[in-house]
């Protein structure tokens, strides 16, 4: 099924599996309408859900344990399958060959599991596995196995996931007990994973320490929705344990026995319940070192799921939290009823002990002194009664008999803490010592989990609008989107994209729609060692997306340890728009606009004014307007007389809405700087968009951008270093940089910034234009005309690069090509708007200064926005003493 199918039929089965089956049908009749391929599909993925069985639940026995007697040949290093090219062999399964390779096509490892012939021969087996494959893969969570690809090569099927480097927490329990707070830790984020796939009504039904993998870093990852495995080093779980107990024990799964649910022994049909219990079953073996119903044998085992109670914690572990008890306790009822209804509600309980035990230890550190972690080691040999209890009573009395105590310990040291933390403001006040220094964070860009390129606004502007929310905060340093959107499509290294930006922290996450809600997975990673340090899923409907972006914004600066002023944590309540409808508007509206091609922007222009209509309050359409005419009249070379009084009208209107929208006064900035040559209002602006927000990058670029067509270098260069810090990967900006050192008189140090540029961005055209100025300064004319040719090739629809490839070509002595270019350039204007400076510059190398002069006077009637660079481009220098030109820059307000 071609790919857009594919995503249509995974967004009807999240829809339809909120049905009762009569219903169900009748959903599919509308959506599907007489699309049978897509029914097909749909269906395929509702049967397997619908069923009891799971293909991982059904008996292997006969020739699938034989598959391990390596009848498939082995894959050689190099070999290439499809666009993966094999690395090594790294295990093999009763479902075929697992191998560690490379994608060429996306320069990233994965794991390649082979299907071996005699799995696949069996067109049962393949159908349910493709069925469970397709499900998986619409699961999209930072804790749930990424797979990436399902297909056919050379009549052999084969699976595609990310590859994990890690242990199995089986692994784990073998080596070393855990603490209580890597167990929580762990048990939080498998929980949060589970959480995600029984909204999308997945249920795992195979939930045991062998599917459970833990990377180096600590973060856990869930595998296994009704797939094989694929993992790293040797084959993991089901696979191998089971081919080889197969051989006694007569076709059945020994190695689930121990993590089933009392329905899934009995046979009875399963739902989300079955996970929560079998949750339980692994949290007591991490806490306990064993399985509560563990027997002798399989059929011991069954009796004791079906018939016996767990022994309690307290008897394998030490110092157990009267609470986690309470929790596994209730994870583990034989009556479905009386369980945990949601894994939601189970999470939520997690966490709230996890923060209740740290805020424990905190005060008991404080109390000491000794900072001992009394939790540090879980897991002891039996104790007898009297230890036990009196360990206990030891470490719980003050949490369960001496609570006025505590309370009464915790007043007296919040008091001194008070006098501490005063004395010590009132001292570096006294001293004039700072404390200025900021916590600098960069938020990539969102993965579109939903994989519906139509979708990709979404996840675009949600990381936009956390951007523009936390770049207003006075103790933090936000990165432009500019640079942070330049890992879009690889995110993997994030130690290494810390370091490339220059940051402590990074924001990562992913979103999808699921119906009509959106599920929002964030993740806040120290850039140093890649540690998470908070993650947090948000399930909101699309009417309470706008708010939920707030709530992540609060989150990130909390854990930063942001000390939030009442101006922040304002700003962090504030809405652009109450209007969800006008909010998704604006968003595709940006993401059109930012393409920056022609048509991109008219359509982006269609999606603001449309958001205007549903809500014509919202200051940040107008402003999103106001750019866009302003890209058509700057970028692309379309008459800017009525673009740029249209952009102006726009952001002003923007600030009458919203006076303390720092876009709105940026792009006003612009817009008076470009169109109505009006320096100081321009720069008032700029000022007082910083004064809003110090991180808006665009306007600390352009406000460097007008000092450096003042000729204030000096000020340029200051400006432009504070651009730098909050977007360092710009490519614009940095070829701005080039530019601006032309102007000062730096060429040698703008051919050096803009060579670092085009290593940057290789396909961009501005720093190869900008390097066609500087060589022509150095009098280097062949590689100024070769440099704006590269220029012209990587964007023709300009004719800024024309302009310089002829005054080069004029002062080399090649008059003749010169005239040539500018024979094209005078056809083209009568077609459409050629900026009148660039005809004016060719004149001019030309030697022909009366017709440059009369250009330039068309260029002020036209009112050419590149008119701006007249003061300080040294190309004008000969004319400097025309009284013309005098004149000419005295009606332009430079004199």
């Amino acid at each position: 099924m071609e790919t857009k199918n594919w995503e249509e039929a995974k967004r009807i089965f999240g829809a339809a599996i909120k049905y009762a089956a009569p219903d169900r049908a009748r959903f599919l009749d509308e959506v599907c309408n007489d699309d049978a391929n897509l029914r097909r599909e749909v269906e395929s993925l509702l049967v397997s859900f619908d069923e009891s069985e799971s293909f991982m639940e059904t008996p292997v026995i006969g020739g699938m344990a034989g598959a391990l007697d390596g009848n498939n040949k082995k894959l050689e290093r190099g070999v290439c399958f499809g666009h993966y090219e094999v690395i090594e062999l790294v295990g093999v399964g009763g479902m075929g060959e697992v191998y560690l390779a490379k994608d060429k096509r996306l320069g990233r490892r994965v794991a390649v599991k082979i299907l071996n012939e005699k799995f696949a021969k069996n067109e049962s087996n393949l159908k349910r596995f493709t069925q469970e494959a397709k499900a998986a893969s619409a699961l999209n969570h930072p804790n749930i196995l990424i797979i990436h690809e399902i297909g056919e090569e050379q009549a052999t099927n084969y699976i595609v996931s990310e590859f994990i480097e890690g242990k199995t927490l089986r692994e784990i329990f073998e080596s070393s007990p855990l603490k209580l707070s890597e167990a929580l830790d762990m048990a939080i984020q498998i929980a949060g994973a589970l959480t995600a796939a029984h909204v999308a009504a997945i249920v795992h039904r195979d939930i045991k320490p062998e599917n459970i993998m833990v990377r180096p870093d600590g973060y856990v990852k869930v595998l296994d929705f009704g797939l094989a495995k694929l993992v790293e080093q040797k084959p993991i779980g089901l696979e191998d344990e089971t081919a080889r107990q197969n051989q006694t024990a007569e076709g059945m799964i020994l190695g689930t026995v121990n993590y089933m649910s009392p329905e899934q022994a009995k046979g009875d049909r399963i739902d989300g319940r079955t996970d929560i219990f079998s949750f339980g079953v692994l949290l007591y073996e991490m806490i306990a070192g064993r399985t509560p119903f563990a027997g002798n044998s399989m059929s011991e085992t069954f009796a004791n799921l079906i018939n016996s109670e767990p022994q309690p914690l307290s008897r394998f572990a030490a110092n157990v939290p009267d609470e986690l008890e309470r929790i596994v306790s209730k994870t583990l009822r034989k009556d479905r009823e009386e369980r945990y209804q949601t894994m939601k509600g189970l999470l939520a309980d997690l966490k709230d002990l996890r923060e209740n035990l740290a805020f424990d230890e905190r005060l008991e550190r404080s109390n000491s002194g000794s900072g001992k972690n009394v939790t540090a080691g879980l897991r002891t040999e039996t104790l007898n009664a009297n230890e036990r209890s009196a360990q206990t009573e030891y470490s719980f009395t003050g949490q369960r008999k001496g609570g006025k105590f505590l309370a009464s310990v915790a007043a007296a040291f919040l008091l001194i803490a008070i006098g501490t933390v005063g004395f010590y403001f009132w001292y570096q006040k006294s001293a004039g010592i700072s404390n200025t220094a900021k916590r600098s964070l960069a938020v990539l860009p969102f993965v579109n989990g939903s994989q519906d390129p139509n979708a990709e606004y979404l996840s675009d502007g949600i990381t936009e609008s956390i951007i523009n929310n936390l770049s207003q905060l006075s103790g933090l340093k936000v990165l432009s989107r500019n640079s942070a959107f330049r890992f879009k499509d690889n995110q993997v290294d994030t130690r290494a994209i810390a370091s490339q930006l220059g940051v402590e922290a990074l924001v990562t996450g992913d979103i999808r729609q699921m119906g009509d809600n959106f599920i929002i997975n964030v993740r806040l990673i120290d850039g140093r060692d890649e540690t998470q340090i908070w993650g947090n899923q948000y399930i909101r409907s699309s009417a309470d997306v706008i708010a939920a972006q707030n709530e992540i914004s609060r989150a990130v600066a909390q854990n930063l340890r942001i000390k939030l002023t009442e101006s922040d944590a304002q700003l962090l309540s504030k809405r652009p728009t109450d209007n969800p409808e006008a909010w998704q508007l604006y968003q595709r509206g940006r993401f059109h606009v930012f393409k920056l091609i022609p048509p991109e922007v008219q359509k982006g222009i269609g999606y603001f004014q449309q958001a205007i209509r549903v809500d014509p309050s919202y200051a940040l359409a107008y402003s999103g307007l106001s750019d866009a005419y302003r890209t058509l009249a700057i970028g692309s070379e379309v008459s800017p007389i009525e673009n740029l009084a249209l952009s102006k009208t726009l952001s002003n209107r923007a600030i009458e809405l919203d006076e303390s929208l720092s876009e709105g006064h940026s792009g006003l900035g612009m817009t008076v700087y470009w169109g109505d040559w009006n320096w100081k209002e321009s720069e008032d602006r700029y000022r007082r968009a910083l004064e809003l927000n110090p991180n808006n990058a665009m306007a600390h670029l352009y406000y460097a951008h007008l000092l450096a067509t003042l000729g204030r270098h000096a000020e340029t260069a200051a400006e432009m270093k504070l651009a730098r810090e909050l977007d360092p990967l710009f490519p614009f900006g940095n070829a701005l940089e080039g530019q601006f050192l032309i102007y000062a008189g730096r060429t040698d140090d703008a051919l050096r910034q803009l060579h670092e540029t085009v290593e940057l961005a290789p396909g961009f055209w501005m720093p190869h234009l900008f390097a066609s100025m500087a060589y022509i300064e150095k009098g280097m004319f062949e590689e100024a005309i070769s440099s704006a040719r590269r220029a012209t090739e990587l964007s023709p629809a300009q004719t800024v690069s024309i302009a310089n490839e002829s005054y080069a070509l004029a002062k080399s002595g090649k008059k003749e090509e010169a005239q040539m270019n500018l024979d094209k350039l005078l056809l083209l204007s009568t077609e459409r708007f050629v900026p009148p400076g660039h005809i004016a510059m060719i004149y001019n190398g030309l030697g022909e200064h009366e017709k440059a002069l009369e250009w330039l006077e068309k260029g002020f009637e036209q009112r050419d926005p590149k008119m701006v660079f007249l003061k300080v481009d040294p190309k004008w220098n000969n004319l400097r003493a025309e009284p013309r030109f005098i004149e000419l820059m005295r009606r332009m307000n430079y004199e």
